[in-house]
């Protein structure tokens, strides 16, 4: 790649290539190592919660009249198992099976959010550029107040726009046409926050998302996002319009009525469909959860997407908090959940889990879900044609089976060579202090923090106290400059912890050398009580 602005490229594709540096790319890879699993049989004992968890998605269907349904699970993003349920046309009672094409609704988002990061990767639009710049019936909004912020692609990937929440209304707006989105945009739309501070659900401002891929590419939306997103993934049986589905694959759509099952026949495409309007498989969305899957862990390997492994994180981090919350179940159990929205992506943290990415789907005849656990390797998705078909619990449910194997652990972390060669001269000082070892190891903070003779005395008092010590202790990695182990000595044991500093050669920042109680003190500790 060579360095150069070419003719007619966009203001904003100069910002950023400025901003990154013409070097991104070039430079070989850095001392990092990507977090890996320790169990080499994981992947073999996580199979071992499949029964289980198809009986849980079997159990759901009967219990909650659900037509028919169709889930698979993932693991380091390869759809490793698929299950259907039930029919997919009541009167025909013609089964459900893999190709079987169901519509997901709002987990459409997604795709149009990898569609602007894709733009934005060609250099064709930036996420804090004002949306009217791209959609001129913007320009005429009567703002809430005075000092309130323009419109950003950013606030519109987020629901940060300030709209007010919009599903019941939003899901009827899927067959809209061009002209009528426009009318409605020129109208004005109202506001319930000011840009920018709030978090609230909008149809509307995804709807704005497709506009603006239409209006950078001069393509129909579901035309860009076939040809950039679709196509590249291998979805062949996704698509926006539900005539495009082959006889004997499409799932009706119904609600539960009266004691009976009532079609809801989908709406069309139209211009709100980059807000809801996806039909796919299990085959389809298993690739797709796969793509997004596999931006985790970051590392150096070649790219093999449409869309670059970083939008693919950036998508799923929180770019817009909401409020968190505290429950109780039936059984005493206590929850915090807490989190936000990425972009077209939601983000959660439990007391379980530290980053959990999801979306759910829900229009009439449908509901789907997709959740995994990026650090975990694990994935779920389900869907069913059922009118919001709510899967929250069994999704759980069916994350806790995988849990009770004992294989769902978390990558780890691993030291880069320098924290690794650095743990072995911080040992040798602890166990036998030299001087001049110490300051070849030492940043240039480490001293001034807390005198060079004052370290010395007080860890050589402690070696004399604990007797003969020795580097045998795991080693807790928290991150490629940052860990801590135990040294076992005659009586008792150390724990030991540094940090290096953001310097090369990277040099010991920080420095403690504590008495161990045990080795428990490596175990983690709950991020939160499961119960009073």
């Amino acid at each position: 790649m060579t360095c150069r602005h070419q003719i007619g490229m966009s203001l904003t594709a100069v910002l950023m290539l400025a901003t990154a540096g013409c070097s991104r790319g070039e430079s070989a890879p850095g001392d990092f190592v990507p977090a890996s699993f320790a169990d080499p049989d994981r992947a073999v004992r996580l199979r071992a919660a499949l029964p289980a968890i198809d009986s849980l998605f079997r159990d759901f269907a009967e219990r909650s009249r659900v037509p028919g349904i169709a889930w698979g699970v993932l693991i380091d993003g390869e759809l490793v198992h698929a299950g259907s349920h039930g029919v997919r046309e009541v009167a025909a009672n013609a089964p459900v099976d893999r190709a079987t094409v169901f519509r997901i609704a709002s987990m459409t988002k997604s795709f149009t959010a990898l569609s602007i990061l894709r733009l934005r990767e060609e250099g064709r639009l930036s996420l804090d550029d004002p949306a009217e710049y791209y959609v001129p019936e913007l320009g005429g909004l009567a703002y809430p107040t005075t000092d309130a912020p323009r419109i950003t692609i950013r606030h519109l990937l987020s629901h940060a726009e300030g709209f007010p929440e919009d599903n019941p209304w939003g899901d009827r707006q899927l067959d809209a046409t061009t002209a009528r989105m426009s009318e409605m945009m020129s109208s004005g739309i109202p506001f319930s926050n000011v840009p920018g501070v709030a978090y609230e659900y909008s149809n509307f401002g995804f709807a704005i998302l497709g506009r603006i891929v239409e209006n950078v590419t001069g393509m129909p939306y579901h035309e860009y996002v076939t040809a950039s997103i679709l196509r590249p993934l291998g979805m062949s049986a996704t698509t926006l319009d539900a005539a495009e589905v082959p006889g004997g694959h499409l799932a009706h759509g119904y609600r539960w009525e009266d004691g009976q099952w009532k079609d809801e026949p989908p709406l069309p495409h139209g211009a709100f469909g980059a807000m809801g309007g996806m039909l796919t498989s299990i085959e389809d969305l298993g690739r797709y959860v796969g793509f997004l899957m596999s931006a985790w862990p970051p590392r150096s390997a070649p790219e093999a997407g449409p869309v670059s492994r970083s939008s693919l994180r950036e998508m799923q981090q929180i770019w817009r908090a909401r409020p968190s919350r505290v429950t109780r179940d039936s059984g005493g159990t206590v929850e915090l959940s807490s989190g936000g929205y990425g972009f077209g992506l939601g983000i959660t943290q439990t007391c379980e889990f530290g980053h959990v990415v999801a979306h759910s789907g829900g229009l009439p005849g449908y509901g789907s879900q997709m959740r995994w656990l990026p650090e975990y390797g694990v994935g779920i998705i389900a869907m069913g044609n059922l009118t919001y078909t709510s899967w929250g619990g069994t999704v759980t449910r069916a994350i806790e089976a995988l849990a009770a194997t004992g294989a769902l652990q978390a990558r780890q972390a691993q030291p880069s060579s320098a924290l690794s060669a650095m743990r072995e001269s911080v040992s040798r000082l602890v166990t036998s202090w030299d001087d001049s070892l110490a300051d070849s190891i030492a940043a240039m903070n480490l001293y001034l923090d807390d005198p060079g003779d004052r370290r010395r005395e007080r860890i050589t008092s402690l070696v004399a106290q604990l007797g003969a010590c020795r580097n045998e202790g795991p080693f807790d990695v928290e991150n490629a400059l940052r860990g801590r182990w135990m040294m076992r000595c005659d009586r008792g044991a150390l724990e030991v912890a540094i940090t290096l500093a953001p310097t090369i050669p990277p040099r010991v920042q920080y420095l403690r050398v504590t008495q161990a109680d045990s080795v428990v003190r490596f175990q983690p500790a709950p991020s939160c009580p499961s119960r009073e």
